[in-house]
């Protein structure tokens, strides 16, 4: 049956701002899914790669075109799998953000799984512009990544690595863990193991199950367990307390660095910041008619029917919606205080031009400074140490 043909995106409101803005491109294509990811990625047999590159820098020009003032401050390449994109696909896509919003001196970042294949065009990468890794390790136990669903093992991940280290100055890569019986002493041996590999940047997250995966079935129906609320906060502070001794603390509540080597594309999401989204499933804030405001948009999921919009009419949007400066603040505390620095409250208010009186309920704020959850000067707003655990439910609190 012969594909529909594609409806046309909603509009997206031009903008004269001039300021910076990220740029997020996803690469929606995998080997295989993980049974954990609740991310846009899908399995196919066969991609056109010249088709893909066409339409992930056809749909950089429409962005373009309604946002010429921008600056990029970072490139990020996420997925899926970017590292089986063809490096001559990456070459275009920092080309052409090049030649509308410039690229001097940014990070450029790209996600790497850690095949053989894939880690033989590590040098490519870097020859088109990259400039950051972050490898998907996951695990340095093969029986943990059999689980996890990763194609690649233990021997394998080290491997990529150390090709990661000798084509990039900044490498990082992601662990996962709180996985089924993991106990602190495992998990300490592993992360300890990971450190001996000097990274400036690691990423730690405790493993989640999310609606729609396979791995939610599976644990429904009692497939396996994972550790109880005790169990993962007692890992979880096992985890800052190695990190910290190394030299890496948390900067973010799941990312560690080394003092000067935290994700400058991340940090524009935690800091309210905006970026523009390209590429099926992307998500972006970029900016509105008035002071402070933005429009979030969301791109069409399918990479096929993407690909066939972006052909089309320049753009594979699917959804936009005005977001207020008021909402903006919100997202800006609720992604802010993620962060070990916290977020400064003044600063927010004259980039927005919002009161955060009208955001933040300060009597509940005043309460928990004096319960030791809470740090405010007057100007900088963060979670203690004591508070960090207790983000979500803070928040609830906070948010007036």
């Amino acid at each position: 049956m012969p594909a529909s043909s594609p409806h046309k995106p909603p509009a997206i409101e031009a903008s004269a701002y001039k300021g910076p803005a990220a740029i997020y491109v996803h690469w929606p294509f995998c080997l295989k899914k993980c049974p954990y990811c609740d991310f846009n990625s899908h399995v196919r047999d066969e991609v056109s790669h010249d088709r893909w590159r066409a339409a992930l820098v056809r749909e950089i020009d429409s962005f373009a075109e309604k946002f010429p003032g921008l600056s990029a401050s970072s490139i990020f390449f996420g997925g899926g799998t970017p590292s089986l994109m063809e490096p001559e696909t990456v070459a275009a896509v920092i080309d052409r953000v090049s030649h509308h919003w410039g690229k001097s001196d940014i990070e450029i970042t790209l996600e790497a799984n850690p095949s053989s294949v894939e880690a033989g065009r590590f040098r490519a990468y870097r020859q088109a512009g990259v400039n950051r890794l972050s490898v998907g390790i996951q695990s340095l136990r093969d029986d943990a990544l059999q689980f996890l669903g990763r194609l690649h093992n233990a021997g394998e991940a080290l491997k990529a690595l150390e090709v990661a280290r000798a084509n990039f100055d900044r490498v990082s890569f992601d662990l996962i863990y709180a996985r089924p019986e993991q106990s602190l002493e495992d998990w300490r041996t592993e992360l300890t193991e990971a450190l001996a590999f000097s990274p400036t940047h690691l990423s730690l997250y405790q493993l989640t199950i999310e609606e729609g995966t396979a791995f939610y079935h599976q644990y429904k129906r009692g497939r396996f367990t994972l550790p109880n609320e005790d169990e993962a906060a007692a890992l979880y502070d096992l985890t800052q307390e190695i990190t910290k001794a190394a030299g890496l603390p948390a900067y973010e509540t799941s990312n560690h660095a080394a003092p000067g080597q935290e994700s400058r594309h991340n940090l524009s999401y935690w800091q309210g910041d905006y970026y523009v989204g390209i590429g099926p499933g992307a998500h972006g804030r970029v900016p509105a008619t008035f002071r402070g405001t933005a429009t979030a948009h969301a791109q069409i999921k399918r990479p096929e029917d993407w690909l066939r919009s972006v052909e089309t009419f320049g753009l594979g949007t699917d959804t936009t919606e005005p977001v207020s400066a008021e909402d903006r603040f919100i997202e800006a505390v609720m992604m802010g205080l993620r962060l070990r620095a916290g977020i400064n409250i003044k600063a927010l208010e004259a980039r927005l031009g919002v009161s955060a009186k009208s955001v933040i309920d300060f009597g509940v704020a005043g309460d928990l400074v004096a319960s030791g959850h809470l740090f405010y000067d007057g100007e900088t707003l963060r979670l203690s140490e004591q508070g960090r655990p207790l983000l979500n439910f803070l928040l609830g609190k906070l948010i007036a």
